[in-house]
């Protein structure tokens, strides 16, 4: 339900009727809302504040165009695999609802009147062996043996934890300015071929695609597990 307590920061209102608004209007979006968009973004956290984010940002609509025919073969792709059944536990309904909404947004992509890559880069590590030494010690053999072994997981965590709390801001600026937005990662099944079009260098990564508009629909209460659902107070 929103937020509606009247002592409530507006801010918990914003973020209660947050959906995901997929059915845009091809109006354009002036270039000063999006600027605050990616100040909002800017504002968020990034790890050792090293700030080595960068934003691409489309509204023109030939390039729009180019990319149409890519986020089509994205979206074929996931509603043909992951996107394939409803979530256990969902209503049928509402995921046909959703579906049907991902199915217009693609059909109507070359319309879209702005969209936001988000992208970041870490720089190479300097690690010296004195500093191995020491991380040895501390984590213990057993540990340190089993980072090696997720440490493609744990630098891609690391670089998402610098980029998503930017983006949650960009989605929060949104709602709060009347603009229609949400984040996929479709993208990244063709992610060479968005780079290709929009000029992005190989060794900068994506983290999403975030295609922004006036909405056509309205916005209303987001549908969530209540948290006395899924909070684990003390332990499991």
């Amino acid at each position: 339900m929103p937020a509606d307590d009247a002592g409530d920061p507006a801010l918990f209102a914003t973020m209660s009727t947050m959906r995901a608004m997929r059915r845009l209007k091809p109006d354009p979006v002036p270039d000063e809302l999006l600027d605050r968009l990616i100040q909002a973004a800017v504002w968020g956290p990034s790890g050792g504040n090293m700030q080595r984010y960068e934003y691409v940002v489309v509204t023109d609509p030939a390039v729009m165009a180019e990319l149409a025919p890519l986020w089509k073969r994205c979206v074929d792709a996931y509603l043909a695999t992951t996107g394939k059944y409803a979530p256990a536990g969902m209503d049928e309904a509402a995921y046909a609802r959703m579906v049907a909404a991902i199915e217009y947004q693609r059909d109507h992509f070359a319309e879209t009147p702005a969209l936001i890559i988000p992208c970041y880069r870490f720089p190479a590590p300097r690690i010296e062996p004195e500093g191995l030494r020491v991380y040895a010690e501390a984590l213990g053999a057993e540990a340190t043996e089993r980072m090696a072994r997720i440490q493609e997981r744990f630098s891609a965590l690391a670089e998402g934890s610098c980029v998503y709390p930017g983006v949650q801001n960009l989605l929060l600026a949104a709602r709060g300015l009347g603009l229609a937005a949400n984040i996929t990662i479709w993208h990244l099944f063709l992610e060479s071929e968005w780079k290709a079009v929009l000029g992005i260098p190989e060794d900068m990564n994506t983290f999403a695609a975030i295609p922004v508009g006036w909405p056509r629909g309205r916005f209303g209460p987001v549908s969530r597990r209540p948290v006395e659902e899924v909070v684990h107070r003390d332990r499991w």
